[in-house]
């Protein structure tokens, strides 16, 4: 019996710690950690790289050797000569690739495993960036409910004053019915507001490979708006983006290729040799050794790889090229984000130092002065309106502010 009360204990303590630990706030850093470490697509690439190097092990070895025998110049009919009654051959054989050619081709597969990489890289940018996205847009969807519940409480503290102050002939029945509708619709604000952080919430959960009914909240004090980027020229860009590596492991990798294909002029060696045994009595056994030695320079056996090697140098031209389109357009993009940036941050200023004080000032001196019975109720509603709708205003702005800040940071791959 004690040890059934022990095990029941132990297990309430893991209950609970584990409900603990859902409540505690999962971090920005944490999510891309579990991204990285999780998700499924992430892995494909890792996978992919790493049979990319297994290739490679294998690429610098040689053929497999041929082993035969059989009967060797023997007669259709039955002679008595001795030398005419042929014998029976063993026969081994190896062919011996160039050796620069087998190092060639394992460097071009080990430069495979890079692009892979380097594609990861670019894949992880894609989903770091979504991941910001939503829980910036989740951190932004709370701040507003806060906003929304607040204004719950100063609706239903007006919804009280009216309803006393009705049997005095101190306010009016439309003022009532007008209060209800607000609160009514700020309800249904608050439902949509927190139905969109729900969304936000799945989404990271698919993003981290976690399973939908996942719940778990945010680092609500996570506070960015300080953020000041700086211009960024092409030697960051070229640092930090896994395009350009994946192009430049691209064009290394097709180097590589290019250098198996020129070692196609390299003559491959193959090795025979073969033993005799004589069937007829007083006959010698014999072996034969043979040495054959290709010749990939004739004009009809060059043809392919020269062409090859000459279509893998356009091809190069072709990625460089791409390369610095790219590049122009990172740095054009990155210019217009900072430039963006630089703009919402000067409205949020405006709104933190002088619209939104000086519209709490006035809804409070109307409050007030409603409170003293010195204002009617519209005159209130529509400071609190104002005041509301500049705040939600105010989040949208910066809602925008993270959007553009996780384009720019999408931008550079911080």
């Amino acid at each position: 019996m004690k040890r059934i009360i022990k095990i029941c204990l132990i297990g309430l303590l893991l209950a609970k710690a584990s409900g603990l630990h859902a409540q505690t706030p999962l971090t920005l850093d944490s999510v891309l950690t579990v991204i990285r470490d999780r998700n499924p697509m992430l892995k494909t690439y890792r996978l992919r790289a790493d049979a990319m190097n297994a290739y490679a092990k294998g690429a610098d070895g040689w053929m497999a050797p041929e082993v035969g025998g059989g009967l060797w110049m023997l007669p259709y009919r039955t002679v008595s000569d001795p030398r005419d009654q042929g014998q029976i051959m063993l026969s081994v054989q190896q062919k011996i690739t160039s050796h620069s050619r087998r190092k060639a081709n394992q460097a071009y597969m080990e430069s495979r495993a890079g692009i892979e990489e380097a594609s990861g890289g670019w894949v992880y940018n894609e989903l770091k960036s979504q991941a910001r996205a939503a829980y910036y847009q989740w951190l932004v969807l709370e701040k507003k409910k806060k906003v929304l519940l607040r204004n719950e409480t100063i609706l239903t503290m007006m919804m009280k004053i009216n309803q006393l102050r009705y049997p005095y002939n101190q306010s009016k029945l439309s003022d009532i019915y007008r209060v209800e509708g607000k609160l009514g619709e700020l309800k249904n604000m608050i439902l949509m507001n927190d139905n969109q952080a729900e969304r936000q919430n799945i989404l990271l959960n698919q993003l981290m490979n976690l399973s939908q009914e996942t719940r778990f909240t945010i680092d609500t004090t996570l506070s960015i708006t300080s953020f000041r980027p700086a211009p960024v020229d092409s030697s960051t860009l070229v640092q930090n983006r896994s395009d350009i590596h994946r192009i430049d492991k691209t064009i290394l990798s097709v180097m590589y290729n290019q250098e198996v294909e020129k070692r196609q002029s390299r003559p491959d060696i193959n090795l025979s040799f073969n033993h005799m045994f004589a069937r007829g009595e007083g006959m010698p056994n014999q072996f034969m050794l043979l040495g054959m030695v290709s010749i990939p320079i004739a004009p009809w056996s060059s043809k392919m790889y020269k062409a090859n090697v000459e279509g893998m140098g356009r091809e190069i031209e072709s990625m460089k090229a791409e390369r610095t389109a790219i590049l122009n357009e990172a740095q054009g993009m990155t210019a217009r984000l900072y430039s963006e940036l630089n703009v919402i941050q000067r409205q949020m200023e405006n709104y933190d130092k002088r619209i939104l004080p000086a519209l709490r000032k006035n809804y409070e001196a109307v409050m007030l002065a409603y409170e003293e019975n010195r204002e009617q109720l519209p005159m209130v509603l529509d400071a609190w309106e104002t005041l509301s709708m500049t705040e939600l205003q105010y989040l949208d702005t910066l809602q925008k502010y993270y959007e553009t800040m996780v384009d720019y940071e999408k931008q550079i791959e911080l």
